[in-house]
């Protein structure tokens, strides 16, 4: 049983995707009315057992239009002349969408504005109170 590195920890056995090759749409001359050069790539997050929980809610809770109701992520490419093509660029793309939801945020520190920062910050708030105090005629320019 093969498996597939998604990212430093993810790893997806081979016998979790289901590949079907159907014809493509699009241009391709009398090849595309011939030739299943297409792939549909069916994978279950969840059932799958590769995936760590936290990794799987988030795909399940994501709204992805590709999601069907039991849970299986359906890909479709078709983009490539040749099946091998679309078999990686199908595969591409999961492990896009598994990278995605595996991401955490790196926690943002809370920190101050320095003095300097405070400084031009209320010099370019009267320099801007200056311009329309001119534009409104209050002030004497002598």
């Amino acid at each position: 049983m093969a498996r597939i590195q998604i990212t430093n920890t993810i790893w997806l056995y081979d016998d979790e995707l289901h590949e079907k090759f159907v014809r493509a749409s699009g241009p391709g001359g009398q090849n595309v009315n011939k030739v299943s050069s297409a792939v549909q790539l069916r994978f279950n997050v969840r059932l799958s057992r590769s995936l760590p929980d936290r990794v799987r809610e988030k795909i399940l809770n994501s709204g992805d239009s590709r999601l069907t109701n039991d849970g299986e992520l359906v890909l479709e490419a078709g983009r490539h002349r040749t099946q091998e093509a679309n078999r990686r660029d199908a595969l591409e793309r999961l492990k896009d969408i598994i990278r995605n939801a595996a991401h955490v945020p790196r926690k943002r520190i809370a920190t101050w504005p320095t003095l300097g920062s405070k400084r031009r910050r209320l010099e370019s708030k009267t320099k801007r109170g200056l311009v329309k105090q001119k534009r409104s005629g209050k002030i004497d320019l002598d």
